[in-house]
């Protein structure tokens, strides 16, 4: 049994003093003792729950600082997305996801969403080894030790009344029932695991037709957290209501799908009524800052969702940026530029964004630095450029991933100043990964 304890531990946005976190078997809290004596502990500094990073697709990694002067839009920036994803098979991306998952994992992300879709040959033909891109994945965080929930992704059409074009044939399965199958599969292929757990993922209503959703909705055990990408372009919405006569929130409600185990990703671009449908049905949105302005893509009404009763979560998307800071600071900053208000969510806010709502929407339950929760911590300086003199509730908005020491997942110490404790650095992981795609 691990013991920790924590100078400062922020536990619902407060800095607390001196608290000892007593760590089971199974690598959750199974104490906590405010003003704890200090024993033959692991001591840490000022502590922070666990990063919960909603929304993530590794590969894309691949992209940073390849695209950024080739102006145009999303779709511009979607056929270079395209060309990489044409490069991957097992072992290539099994390389590319460790060193972008031990990147997630320095930077103070303790878990990942990953919304996969790579799952077959560039031409659409299976591996000889059954699930091989998703036990890749798989293999690729266990190696690092973050959790990973795969949020294995249905993709059966190239757009609305399209058949797949040959660039997304690695994306699709036959149909629904072909998808259900396989996810069923692979479920019992991973097996019981504390590390890796599977989700699911509708990829947009651009790429599953409305019909193919319900049956997915009726294949799937309902403790599964499910996701799906929502009014992120405004030609989503706009080819969404000329086939259907609904917007993308429309569809998903005409199908009950809008629970609160429903997790929409961007939501950008929504109309009032949208906003109402969601909020009333508690679906939490997940939004991706850094991603969203670096393709053009609009700041999404996020305080208006809150307000209406969404949870709020924080994903790194493209991975452009792998830092849970910056997408807190995004979030609020996003909203003061759109409103000319500062002050919009509160660091504490921010915080639960980054956390205990990440973790939700993965299906992990709220991460609240009580007995039962996962001892995921994240050690934070407080000594250095950008932290020195902040006040520790207001680290949200000042700290970066620079400032991240020590990362705790499971009650294991798994990353220290910058590295994975094995020495590996992600910057070398990274450097073999992309030799790896070009070869």
């Amino acid at each position: 049994m691990n013991a920790f304890w924590c100078e400062y531990l922020l536990i619902d946005g407060v800095a607390v003093t001196g608290v000892r976190l007593e760590v089971d078997d199974h690598g959750r809290i199974s104490r906590v003792q405010i003003h704890g004596a200090e024993a033959a502990d692991i001591r840490l500094g000022t502590v922070l729950p666990g990063f919960g990073n909603a929304h993530s697709h590794a590969f894309h990694r691949a992209l940073r600082g390849q695209t950024h002067t080739e102006g145009g839009d999303f779709w511009i920036w979607r056929e270079r997305m395209y060309r990489v994803a044409a490069q991957l098979d097992p072992l290539k991306y099994q390389a590319l996801a460790t060193a972008v998952f031990a990147e997630m994992l320095v930077s103070g992300y303790t878990v990942v969403g990953e919304f996969h879709y790579v799952h077959h040959r560039a031409n659409g033909e299976p591996y000889e080894t059954e699930h091989a891109m998703e036990l890749a994945l798989a293999a690729a965080a266990r190696a690092v030790g973050i959790r990973l929930v795969l949020l294995d992704t249905v993709y059966l059409q190239g757009g609305i009344g399209q058949e797949l074009a040959p660039e997304q044939r690695a994306f699709g399965d036959f149909d629904a029932a072909s998808w259900l199958a396989r996810w069923h599969s692979l479920r019992a292929a991973l097996g019981n695991d504390d590390l890796v757990t599977l989700g699911a993922a509708l990829h947009s209503v651009r790429a599953v037709t409305p019909e193919a959703m319900r049956e997915v909705l009726a294949g799937l055990p309902a403790d599964v957290p499910l996701h799906v990408h929502l009014s992120e372009q405004p030609q989503e919405n706009a080819d969404c209501l000329a086939a259907y006569g609904l917007t993308p929130t429309g569809v998903l409600d005409s199908l009950g799908a809008l629970a609160p185990r429903l997790s929409v990703v961007h939501a950008t671009h929504l109309s009032d009524a949208d906003r109402a449908l969601l909020g009333d049905a508690g679906v939490t949105v997940v939004m991706c800052p850094t991603t969203e302005a670096d393709l053009g893509d609009g700041i999404g009404p996020a305080l208006a969702l809150a307000e209406a009763g969404c949870p709020i979560a924080l994903g790194s998307d493209q991975n452009a940026v792998i830092d849970p800071f910056l997408e807190m600071r995004g979030l609020e900053m996003g909203e003061r530029l759109a409103s000319r208000q500062r002050g919009r969510f509160a660091p504490t806010a921010l915080l639960t964004a980054a956390t205990s709502v990440g973790y939700a929407s993965l299906g992990l339950g709220r991460l609240t630095m009580r007995e039962g929760d996962p001892c995921d911590l994240v050690e934070i300086s407080t000594a250095g450029v950008r932290t020195v003199g902040s006040s520790v509730e207001q680290l949200p908005l000042t700290a970066t991933a620079s400032d991240v020491l020590r990362v705790i997942v499971g009650g294991d110490v798994v990353a220290d100043a910058g590295r994975l404790v094995g020495g590996a650095r992600p910057s070398e992981l990274m450097a073999d990964a992309l030799g790896r795609l070009s070869e």
